[in-house]
């Protein structure tokens, strides 16, 4: 009876007791209370906002500060005014065949037009750009673009032109050379420029004189130790130059030939004579030398190039040897030998010519694996490469004997 007694005691308690609980049922569970999200305070949004609204008003300054100025410079090249114009008179050429595009090139190298682009754009929209016409120019820098296209439309042609050949192996000034006892003139690029009536040598040479030396190629020559520090920078080739004034066309044949030579002598050109360890201006020295000592045998040249090449790096040779850079110096009244190769060591200060392409090509990349440190011409033109003096001789005695021998020296 105890036990039962006992067991109702304890039901009881648990009912009583389940009265006020509160019962969790199977599979729940009681979570932690969520911490509430504390909110960004009203400073920082405002500090914020207030950043913002100062960075959208300082681009719309900027912004506004670059389209005004845009307008007014654009402006002010339309109109002619200002940004270094000077209301100077200046010369310019447009070659026959330009496109607008190069004519406004032109315009902005010679000080007339600061925007190109937007001188193209007011020649398309005007129409005008069809209408152009070739010839030398001579305009005031603050004319405007109204100014420069009524001279582009109604004058041009105003000079006549010659053609003028500068051929390969050409200098600037004439010089005499000796062929087995004949005394020989080859006519410089003065003497040519003169006689087919384009300057005189006079303004040639004064022409010379005012060239700037800042392309990247022509940073290149030996300014103050060549007797012309723009030999060799002179391409050889045939033009069409304007002879209606001396002084005048004496400056554009100049900038014509020095453009030239800028257009054919390459970037990639620049950085193999970099990669050789040569400067172009010792490149073009030597391809004057192997223009000079190959004549018009284009294919000799690189080999000619590697028997030089080979002297210059072979320490039994002191000096290169070249017969065309005796009779350089001696053209020139108080030359001092700095040029010739049989006294001074090394390449001479400057080219002694003005290369073709191919002895430059040549000169950049000569023939590989040539073990020859002399070379020989006979009457025809044919080469002879040796490897020793007695081998050298050898030949120039059996041509002798065959009467096939050509030398040319100085005196």
């Amino acid at each position: 009876m105890a036990e039962n007694q006992n067991f109702e005691f304890e039901d009881k308690r648990t009912a009583e007791n389940d009265d006020d609980a509160f019962v969790i049922g199977k599979g729940f569970t009681v979570a932690e209370p969520v911490q509430p999200v504390v909110k960004k305070t009203k400073k920082r949004r405002k500090k914020r906002k207030t950043l913002s609204n100062i960075i959208w008003i300082v681009s719309i300054l900027v912004i506004s500060c670059s389209l005004a100025f845009g307008v007014i410079y654009i402006g002010a090249d339309y109109a002619g005014l200002g940004f270094g114009r000077e209301s100077k008179e200046v010369t310019f050429e447009v070659e026959k065949g330009s496109s607008t595009q190069k004519i406004a090139e032109a315009l902005e190298k010679a000080g007339i037009v600061k925007s190109p682009l937007a001188f193209r754009l007011y020649s398309k929209i005007k129409g005008y750009d069809s209408q152009f016409k070739y010839g030398v120019y001579t305009i005031k820098d603050d004319c405007g673009y109204g100014g420069v296209v009524d001279k582009l439309m109604t004058e041009g042609a105003v000079a006549e032109s010659v053609k003028v050949t500068i051929p390969e192996g050409t200098g600037i000034n004439d010089y005499t050379k000796n062929v087995n006892g004949e005394k020989v003139t080859v006519k410089g690029i003065a003497t040519i420029l003169e006689e087919a009536g384009v300057c005189t040598q006079s303004d040639f040479f004064a022409a010379l004189n005012e060239v700037e030396f800042e392309s990247e190629l022509l940073k290149n020559a030996n300014v103050g130790k060549a007797y012309y520090a723009l030999e060799g920078y002179l391409f050889p080739e045939t033009y069409q130059f304007y002879n209606y004034d001396s002084k005048e066309c004496a400056r554009l044949a100049v900038k014509r030939m020095i453009a030239e030579s800028e257009k054919r002598i390459t970037a990639q050109m620049l950085e193999r004579a970099k990669e050789m360890g040569y400067s172009m201006n010792e490149i073009l020295t030597m391809a004057s030398i192997i223009q000079m000592e190959s004549g018009q045998n284009t294919s000799e040249m690189p080999n000619v190039a590697a028997v030089f090449y080979n002297r210059l790096k072979s320490d039994s040779f002191a000096t290169l040897g070249s017969s065309p850079t005796c009779y350089y110096g001696n053209s020139f009244k108080n030359d001092d030998g700095r040029y010739d190769t049989y006294k001074a060591k090394g390449l001479p200060p400057g080219p002694l010519c003005s290369p073709g392409i191919e002895a430059i090509k040549a000169a950049l990349y000569p023939t590989e694996d040539v073990p020859y440190y002399y070379f020989v011409t006979d009457s025809k033109g044919k080469f002879y490469y040796h490897k020793t003096l007695a081998e050298q001789s050898a030949t120039i005695n059996r041509l002798q004997k065959g009467d096939n021998w050509v030398y040319e020296y100085f005196d």
